[in-house]
């Protein structure tokens, strides 16, 4: 299996802005993510693939395809609640191309308008499988995402 941009740039270069952000930063307030739609479902749907997602916010703009570069807030975590990355934390969104990315963000991210936010929940499979990524990310891990779609370039 090829190694993700996701796996082999964004997520090094996340940790080492989350670790030295921290020495840095100081007392900088975290940003959150906005409001969430007052009929946003609170069940899962499945895709065939066995991605689940929620829209939590519809959006008004156009969804992103495999081909674009988005640019996003979000968090990640693990099941058992542990945060492993949160551009809220580093208090700015980030830019990629989503065929660069785990599988699962690429699939889940069509899913979405520009303007929206998403709620992931992304088997092994459609992550980091068995390599797991770094020490942040055990293998077999499931993975949770909450995203917010800022722009689509």
């Amino acid at each position: 299996m090829l190694a993700s941009y996701f796996h082999t740039a964004v997520l090094p270069a996340f940790m080492s802005t989350v670790i030295l952000g921290s020495l840095f930063v100081g007392d900088l307030q975290a940003a959150e993510p906005g409001p969430a739609d007052a009929d946003a479902p609170k069940e899962f749907t499945a895709t065939p693939s066995g991605l689940k997602y929620k829209i939590l916010r519809k959006g008004n703009g156009q969804k992103p395809q495999a081909s674009d570069t988005v640019k996003v807030n979000y968090r990640g975590w693990l099941d058992n609640g542990k945060e492993f990355d949160s551009s809220y934390k580093r208090g700015e969104p980030i830019s990629f191309p989503l065929n660069r990315v785990i599988p699962g963000w690429t699939e889940g991210m069509q899913l979405v308008s520009k303007g929206g936010m998403i709620e992931l929940e992304i088997p092994a499979k459609l992550g980091y499988g068995s390599r797991g990524a770094g020490g942040a990310i055990p293998p077999n891990a499931r993975l949770h995402f909450l995203v917010e779609l800022i722009d689509i370039q």
